[in-house]
């Protein structure tokens, strides 16, 4: 009895599935396509391990810097000097370097400029006459003093030098003396800003810096353009900012020189702010507010600084800024100092009065989850640029308050794990920092103040009007080549909602977070590439996740699962229901259904990306025991399903009535 019933299961699948592939002929999924041995294969290096770990002969460059400028507010200038010293830790000599001048992008004359849209843009640089004034460039190799050979194309140096610099070690000083005009709007990376009580000058790209030479292709020398951010070795900061003496100045790093340009209760108060997790106001409302309305320029201090283990630096100056700080807590019973600067006109708490509790409460969750914060000082400054990320400081929107304050702050600061601790390449990959920083910006806006802020950006329905948009494009793609009205969704959105889906459906809390703070841990102070990533999450996780990186990230693919068929075995509702599922487009993902019965009871079936290895359609027995009311695919909205009219079946089924 038991082998015929089987042999009639059997035959009724069978029938279901030949049906079925007859039916769905106009499907666009290729399984062959999806799950490709050939994808992600080739093996890996002595610097990079094909389990995606730094390999045994790893190597790369340090730059490290003295800087000394001075800003002058009457001429609108930044000038002075920087000192570079560069170490060859390659195996390759190098007979020449390249120097990235980004001041040089707000040249009416740069390739920037000629790439602006006549509409402009955030990444525009304004009407304005700027770059670089380069006054000499020498070199010092072996103690022998050169003057250098020396070529501006761009935002570019290049230095052909009189000796060859040796690999694994060799040593070169680089001495640049200097000037720029301080853009007012400076592609939203920074720019100046007038307020009641003096301008807000925020600095950034502000010292002729080394580009980064590496295994992967030697020189990397993409022009900016504004789009595209930075890619930059690491190494110490010693660094001094000239400004007027009514000044403040903050900045990456640790203030060397409290004394000499803080009064007796400003060093009270900051070192106070020190212990204190409340924001103590190193510099008050009212004392702003009793300011002259005239700065006197014509007396100037220096602010000295210094930073190690970074990739770069930045700063910001004015007359205006209220000031205030408190403690950071981090793992292992070490502190950081959370700091806020901003024109009294915005200190209210429904605006930057709260800006302090944000960036701390920001970092101390992330250092908890992620990896701890390297630096000893986390500056937020309000001013003209709207959101923009430098180590230990970022610039935001004084316009911001409430929740937009919130989220634009935990982001820039999130940039602080990528890519200022792990380090990759923006240039070429937006995706790799700015997709990773608002993944991670789910979890500490779900935490901060028992969700005060909380928001739905984790739900995947929302990017559907962009995937089905002709902004939408692939992830892998240079920034500055992807549409700039899509530029958010893809390179933020999709790249986060890619990796929470990632986390929740493919692999679960557990496996994804041990394998992403693994990636953290191996590639800190490092430079990544995506590849590096990919295998890193495979190897650790144990999962051979090729098919979801080649669909989410290297194609522009749709999901669209659909519900086709319910079927009573035996035409009795009694013995269980067959249901038929099909994958309708070229993207593949695991599948949860609800399956609600008529006599109330309700199912949860979860299928893994595996059914779909030998085609777009599955059918599976469901023990149920009555009529099926409804079968819903997808029922938490967690994927990015373009079709949702097909996720749902329910039922018109009658049963016939007996015979008397």
């Amino acid at each position: 009895m038991k082998l015929l019933q089987a042999f009639k299961l059997s035959f009724f699948f069978l029938i279901l599935i030949s049906a079925n592939n007859y039916s769905q002929t106009n499907s666009k999924y290729n399984q062959h396509d999806v799950f490709d041995p050939t994808f992600l294969i080739a093996p890996g290096t002595a610097y990079r391990s094909g389990s995606g770990m730094p390999g045994p002969a790893y190597w790369q460059n340090k730059a490290d810097y003295v800087i000394k400028v001075k800003l002058d507010p009457k001429e609108n200038l930044v000038s002075g000097n920087v000192k570079i010293t560069y170490t060859n830790n390659s195996p390759d000599n190098l007979t020449h370097l390249w120097l990235q001048l980004d001041q040089n992008r707000f040249s009416p004359k740069s390739r920037g400029a000629a790439t602006t849209p006549v509409r402009g843009g955030r990444f525009s640089g304004g009407n304005f006459e700027g770059g670089y004034n380069i006054y000499s460039v020498n070199l010092t190799i072996n103690g022998r003093n050169y003057k250098a050979n020396y070529l501006i194309d761009d935002t570019r140096m290049r230095i052909i030098l009189p000796k060859t610099l040796k690999a694994k070690g060799g040593k070169v000083n680089i001495k640049i003396k200097y000037s720029f005009p301080v853009a007012e709007y400076g592609s939203d990376r920074m720019g100046t800003l007038k307020t009641k009580k003096g301008t807000i000058y925020e600095i950034a790209q502000w010292y002729p810096r080394m580009s980064v030479y590496d295994d992967v292709i030697g020189w990397n020398t993409l022009p900016y353009l504004g789009a595209g951010e930075f890619y930059l070795d690491y190494g110490n900061f010693d660094f001094s900012i000239k400004a007027p003496t009514d000044f403040i100045v903050v900045a990456s790093g640790k203030l060397q020189n409290p004394n000499e340009v803080l009064n007796a209760k400003e060093r009270k108060r900051l070192a106070k702010a020190k212990r204190s997790d409340d924001r103590v106001f190193i510099r008050t409302v009212d004392e702003v507010k009793a300011l002259d309305s005239v700065s006197n320029v014509s007396d100037y201090k220096t602010w000295h600084f210094k930073m190690f283990k970074t990739r770069d630096v930045s700063w910001a100056a004015s007359r205006a800024f209220v000031w205030d700080a408190a403690r950071i807590n981090l793992p292992g019973n070490k502190t950081s100092l959370a700091m806020s600067v901003y024109p009294y006109e915005v200190a209210s708490d429904s605006a930057w009065g709260r800006s302090t509790e944000y960036v701390k409460k920001s970092i101390e969750f992330n250092s908890k989850k992620w990896f701890p914060y390297t630096y000893p000082v986390a500056v937020n400054v309000a001013g003209r640029v709207g959101g923009m990320e430098y180590p230990g400081i970022v610039f935001c929107s004084y316009k911001a308050k409430g929740g937009r304050l919130w989220g634009v702050t935990d982001h820039e600061f999130g940039h602080n794990w990528f890519p200022m601790v792990v380090g990759s390449n923006e240039r070429s990959y937006m995706w790799q920092d700015e997709g990773f920083n608002s993944f991670i910006n789910i979890f500490s806006t779900r935490n901060f103040n028992n969700g005060e802020y909380k928001s739905r950006r984790d739900s995947a329905r929302k990017i559907v009007k962009y995937l089905l948009s002709k902004n939408s494009e692939a992830i892998m793609n240079y920034p500055d080549v992807i549409n700039s009205k899509g530029l958010g969704n893809n390179a933020y959105f999709k790249t986060a909602i890619g990796l929470y889906m990632l986390r929740e459906l493919v692999l679960g809390p557990d496996r994804f977070d041990y394998a992403f703070k693994e990636y953290i841990r191996r590639w800190a102070f490092k430079h990544p590439t995506p590849k590096d990533f990919f295998r890193t999450m495979n190897s650790v996780a144990g999962e051979n996740l090729n098919w979801f990186w080649k669909e989410w990230f290297y194609k522009n693919w749709l999901l669209d699962q659909s519900v086709d068929k319910v079927q009573y075995i035996n035409g009795d509702p009694k013995e269980g229901s067959v249901i038929t599922i099909s994958n309708r487009e070229k993207m593949a993902m695991p599948v949860k259904l609800k399956i609600i019965e008529k006599n109330g009871n309700v199912l949860i079936k979860k299928l893994p990306v595996e059914i779909w290895h030998r085609g777009g359609i599955w059918s599976f027995k469901v023990n149920s025991t009555s009529l099926l009311d409804s079968v819903i695919v997808d029922p938490n909205y967690q994927l990015p399903d373009v079709n949702q009219s097909n996720n749902i079946w329910t039922s018109n089924y009658k049963l016939k009535k007996s015979k008397k």
